[in-house]
């Protein structure tokens, strides 16, 4: 059982597969002065993709220990001896065909010498994978693995926000909105309590005037026993000056 086997084995023996991804690193490496990419299968790119981003990983490091290391795992080892072509109409060099060959075809000196160097800066994600159509014939799934060729910021782009962002930046564009909410309850509260305002004063009124109207017989009835005792002492008065 192949439990925590995360590699596919592409049909392939390891040896075979092995040589088939580094013959895919090495055409996606010559691509860089070119369209920076290669077309192949889904399967073969996901497969390539990881090798390629380890490979600029040690192009980054640039000792003579880490080009021989990746010399090993893409099986190209420098050419130092070019046969010219002395006679005939096109006469080359040897030392002509070796500059040419190492300019774009020695893809040692280009992962430590062109794409390390651009790639200085960035953690990671040298690569990405772009789905295509499917193959005409085994309908396959085809797919472009090319170079990353937008400079790295540090900052995350604009596009590919998370969805906290999103969340934390939904509120302040609803400010308004909830902004003329509050102001709506708060007018609504105000309409509900000036009625009950007025509600309450009538009551009050009405409540002084039903006190007013009893105390009238009341205060009526002390008057009329403060003249009735003025009358007596009045009377009094009289009486004691006539005799």
């Amino acid at each position: 059982m192949r439990h925590l086997k995360r590699n596919a084995k592409l049909g392939r023996k390891g040896e075979h597969r092995n040589a088939m991804l580094a013959n895919l690193v090495c055409s996606l490496i010559k691509s860089w002065k070119g369209g920076k990419c290669v077309t192949t299968t889904l399967a073969k790119a996901k497969a390539a993709r990881p090798v390629a981003e380890k490979l600029v990983t040690l192009g980054k490091k640039g000792s003579i220990h880490h080009r021989r290391l990746a010399a090993a795992r893409l099986k190209q080892q420098a050419r130092t001896h070019f046969k010219g072509r002395l006679k005939g109409q096109n006469p080359v060099s040897g030392k002509e065909l070796r500059e040419a060959w190492r300019e774009n075809e020695d893809v040692v000196r280009i992962l430590f010498d062109e794409i390390a160097t651009e790639f200085k800066e960035r953690p990671g994600g040298y690569t990405r994978i772009v789905k295509l159509h499917r193959r005409r014939g085994d309908a396959a799934e085809m797919a472009m693995l090319e170079w990353v060729d937008e400079a790295f910021t540090g900052e995350a782009p604009a596009a590919a926000k998370s969805k906290k962002e999103t969340k934390a930046e939904e509120p302040t564009e609803e400010e308004p909105k909830a902004e003329e909410a509050d102001a709506a309850e708060t007018a609504e509260a105000d309409s509900t309590e000036a009625p009950a305002e007025a509600e309450a004063e009538a009551e009050t009124a009405e409540a002084e005037a039903e006190t007013a109207e009893a105390d009238a017989p009341a205060e009526a009835e002390a008057e009329g026993g403060d003249d009735a005792a003025e009358s007596a002492s009045e009377g009094d008065d009289a009486s004691k000056d006539a005799k």
